[in-house]
């Protein structure tokens, strides 16, 4: 449950990647490189952090051939999902709630502290959009007043909390990865954002 939670958050982020290119109308050798950072950077980062070295993407191939077999499925189909603004926030939502629960269960494998696993699993789910953004000249998503990180953050606390309850460990995967996924939709349907300091 946990590789295919991983897989699928792989697939999403690559997607996402390739429409932020293909937005900036970057070359094929850009594309799947911005597929590839938005795919791992995140879980690279987290990796390198807790020591788990090689990082997980090397160890095993079946990444790098996802996140191929995905940039290229997206590039053929570009023009069927190229409503660029939806379609972005769609598959960087479903990524950000997949991996903030994989980088959760890699914390928890590594027996950290469940503030330090949210930690984790938050820095999963947003690095790979930072460094996304960063690449395509866009202020990344996470600074910006949109909820991103909180909803990883109150993912990463029902994780925990539900933990606590007799519910199976894949149950609790799929709750608190829908959660996140939920709390972005209706923040952003509802135009909830947190307070800035600017008039």
């Amino acid at each position: 449950m946990f590789y295919a939670i991983d897989i699928l958050g792989t697939i999403a982020f690559a997607i996402s990647g390739v429409l932020a290119a293909v937005n900036k109308k970057m070359d094929l050798f850009g594309i799947f490189i911005i597929a590839f950072v938005t795919a791992v950077g995140g879980g690279t980062l987290r990796d390198l952090l807790i020591g788990a070295t090689p990082v997980s993407w090397m160890k095993d191939m079946t990444y790098t051939y996802i996140i191929m077999a995905a940039a290229i499925i997206a590039i053929m189909i570009r023009t069927r999902i190229d409503y660029l603004r939806t379609s972005l926030f769609l598959f960087d939502t479903i990524g950000i709630g997949l991996y903030t629960v994989v980088g959760i269960e890699k914390g928890v494998h590594f027996g950290l502290h469940p503030i330090i696993c949210i930690a984790l699993g938050t820095m999963t789910a947003s690095f790979g959009g930072v460094i996304r953004d960063i690449l395509c000249n866009e202020i990344p998503v996470i600074f910006r007043r949109e909820i991103y990180a909180t909803a990883c953050i109150l993912g990463g606390l029902t994780y925990f909390l539900l933990q606590e309850l007799p519910i199976a460990n894949h149950v609790v995967f799929i709750i608190s990865g829908v959660v996140v996924i939920v709390l972005r939709l209706l923040a952003v349907k509802f135009k909830i954002a947190l307070p800035v300091i600017y008039k």
